[in-house]
């Protein structure tokens, strides 16, 4: 499809803006959505996308990071000791991404999250006693915290399954280095389905560690020279605009809406990459 360079520049920030909002709510990154935007609509090679959607990512962490923390709804405890998995994940994916076909991996990642998807959406926060005695492990490690509720005062959670949802950010990682879609839609599944953290705190936390898992893949990408400054820095301006209004509605937003949001993009997300990875092997 081709566009003159003004209507590419205006779509692109449009788009940018979006995929900070929902990236700032939903906690996935805003790759989420420049990597279809980019790969679906302007044609830009999948390289190049992704190498645009992490720098993406790391505008949309730091955009809404700061605003969360302020709320005291995300745990900077649990982001700083995931983040150890997800940075060396990131890494490696990285550098296997030059040996691995990414079509199958894009397929493979795309089915797995229309399933997540799906249980994400008949799942209810209402279920479960977050209080509930948790993890050893997670205090010893003093990750179990609260976060301030609207109507309900002060919401105490205990952590569980620490191991489990360290190697699933691994996993997180990885992907992350090798599709560049800052691996947020894991990462708050694992904090959410398997730690037992509730949504909004994984949603921030996850957040907060996006940038960083984005980064430690973006050094590997600029070295293969991947990123395009060209292409990449006008979305940072829009995406870090979209961030900012969503972290503002965040707190204040009902967590069963926000599941729906988050399985909507999801779905998308899975769209996206079973598509991406069909035209590849085509």
């Amino acid at each position: 499809m081709d566009f003159s360079l003004e209507v590419f520049s205006i779509v692109l920030f449009f788009g940018a803006c979006l995929a900070g909002f929902v990236g700032s709510l939903t906690g996935l990154g805003g790759g989420v959505i420049v990597i279809p935007l980019l790969t679906l609509v302007f044609g830009v090679d999948i390289r190049y996308a992704v190498g645009a959607a992490l720098v993406t990512s790391i505008a949309t962490s730091s955009g809404a990071a700061a605003a969360y923390i302020k709320e005291r709804i995300t745990n900077v405890r649990i982001g700083m000791f995931l983040e150890i998995a997800t940075t060396i994940g990131a890494v490696v994916g990285a550098i296997i991404a030059i040996y691995l076909d990414k079509a199958y991996l894009a397929i493979l990642l795309g089915i797995v999250l229309i399933f997540s998807a799906i249980r994400s959406i008949r799942k209810k926060d209402d279920t479960y006693d977050f209080s509930a005695p948790g993890d050893k492990l997670g205090v010893a490690l003093k990750l179990n915290g609260s976060y301030p509720a609207k109507g309900r005062g002060e919401v105490r959670y205990n952590v569980h399954n620490v191991i489990g949802g360290f190697s699933l950010m691994t996993v997180a990682g990885v992907l992350s280095g090798l599709l560049g879609i800052g691996s947020g839609a894991l990462k708050v599944l694992a904090m959410d389905t398997a730690m037992k953290i509730p949504f909004k705190v994984s949603t921030t936390t996850s957040n907060f560690m996006v940038g960083v898992t984005a980064a430690a893949s973006a050094v590997i990408y600029f070295q293969r020279g991947y990123i395009d400054p060209g292409l990449a820095m006008p979305i940072v301006v829009g995406v870090l605009l979209g961030a900012f209004f969503g972290s503002k509605i965040l707190p204040k937003a009902n967590v069963r809406k926000l599941r729906l949001l988050f399985s909507i993009v999801i779905l998308f997300l899975a769209i996206s990459l079973i598509y991406n990875g069909l035209t590849d092997k085509m």
